[in-house]
């Protein structure tokens, strides 16, 4: 749970930099920020279950042989 939460953080600073609300309608800065919190957790937790499935299977590589 732990890691899912560092890759959320991560997300959301790294999507920060940004303009989202250039995309966005204007005088819509609450539903931006909702955006950018749904893509964080989107992205992080994507991450998140990569590196956990691939420290999962490395740890299984030695019994292949």
């Amino acid at each position: 749970m732990l890691i899912h939460l560092v890759f959320i953080a991560l997300s959301f600073w790294a999507l920060q930099a940004l303009r989202i609300d250039k995309a966005l309608k204007p005088n819509r800065v609450m539903q931006a920020r909702v955006l950018l919190i749904l893509l964080s957790i989107a992205i992080g937790s994507s991450v998140a279950n990569f590196f956990l499935s691939y420290s999962t299977w490395s740890q299984q590589l030695p019994l292949l042989w």
